[in-house]
C-alpha cells in the first residue's frame, strides 16, 4: 500500500504531463456541467423569479416543492432518466442513453431546484424593496421580472455556483446513464470511484486535485466579480 505522499506527488506529476486522457476526461466534465448548468438557469432563474416576485394562488406550494426537490436523490434522478432513454422508455428512440446528452439531462434535473429555490429567495427580497416603486411606475410583469433578474445578477452568480457545485461533484446519476464508456461519457467524479476501485490511486487523486482547484478558481471568480461590482456601486 502506498502512502498518501507518494500517492499525491504521482497524482501531481500526471496533472503536470498534460496527460491526454486525464486531459479529455476534465474537458467533458466540464463540458457537461457548464452546459447543464446554463439549461439549469435559463429555466431555473425565471421560474424562481416569477415565484419570488407574484403572488398567486398555490404560491406556497411552489415554494415547497421548490426547496423540496433541492434534495433530489441523485440516483433515484438516475434511475428516472435511465427508464426515460432505455429502448422502452418513451425517450428510447432519440437514442440518448449512455451519451453526454443523457448525463446533461440528469444534472440539470438535479440542479434547476437548487437554482430555482435560491432565485426565489433573492428576487423575494429584493422585490420586497423595489415593489414600491413598481407600483408607482407601473411596471408590467415581463419588465418587473428583468428588472429583479438585472439587480441581482451578482447574487445570481452565486446561485449559478451553487448549481455549478451541484453538478460537477455528482457521480451518481451521472454513471447510471452515461455508463461510464471510456473515451465517451467518462468524467472526472466516476473515474474517481472507477479508479479508486481499481487501486490507481495516482489518477483518482489527480482528478480529485482538479476538481478542488476549479472549485477554488470558480469561487475566487465569483469573489472578484461581485467586489469589482460593489466598488464601481460605491465609486
Amino acid at each position: 500500500m502506498q502512502n498518501f505522499a507518494s500517492v499525491l506527488g504521482d497524482a501531481v506529476a500526471l496533472i503536470l504531463s498534460g496527460d491526454a486522457d486525464l486531459m479529455e476526461i476534465i474537458a467533458l466534465s466540464l463540458r457537461v456541467t457548464i452546459t447543464a448548468v446554463i439549461v439549469a438557469c435559463l429555466i431555473g432563474l425565471p421560474l424562481g423569479a416569477v415565484v419570488g416576485a407574484f403572488r398567486f394562488p398555490g404560491r406556497t406550494l411552489a415554494t415547497v416543492l421548490l426547496n423540496s426537490l433541492m434534495g433530489l436523490p441523485p440516483v433515484v434522478v438516475g434511475l428516472i432518466v435511465y427508464l426515460a432513454l432505455s429502448a422502452s422508455g418513451p425517450l428510447g428512440p432519440l437514442g440518448l442513453l449512455y451519451t453526454p446528452t443523457a448525463m446533461v439531462i440528469a444534472q440539470t434535473i438535479l440542479v434547476t431546484p437548487i437554482v430555482a429555490a435560491l432565485t426565489r429567495q433573492v428576487i423575494e427580497d429584493l422585490d420586497r424593496e423595489y415593489s414600491e416603486q413598481f407600483r408607482s411606475l407601473g411596471v408590467g410583469p415581463v419588465t418587473r421580472i428583468a428588472a429583479l433578474l438585472w439587480d441581482a445578477r451578482y447574487s445570481l452568480l452565486t446561485v449559478a455556483l451553487a448549481g455549478f457545485g451541484r453538478a460537477v461533484a455528482e457521480v451518481g446519476a451521472v454513471i447510471i446513464v452515461g455508463g461510464n464508456i471510456n473515451h465517451v461519457t467518462r468524467v472526472m467524479t466516476t473515474t474517481i470511484a472507477l479508479e479508486t476501485s481499481k487501486g490507481n490511486l495516482e489518477l483518482a487523486l489527480a482528478l480529485g486535485v482538479v476538481l478542488l482547484v476549479i472549485a477554488v478558481l470558480v469561487n475566487a471568480a465569483v469573489m472578484g466579480l461581485r467586489a469589482s461590482a460593489a466598488r464601481a456601486a460605491y465609486a
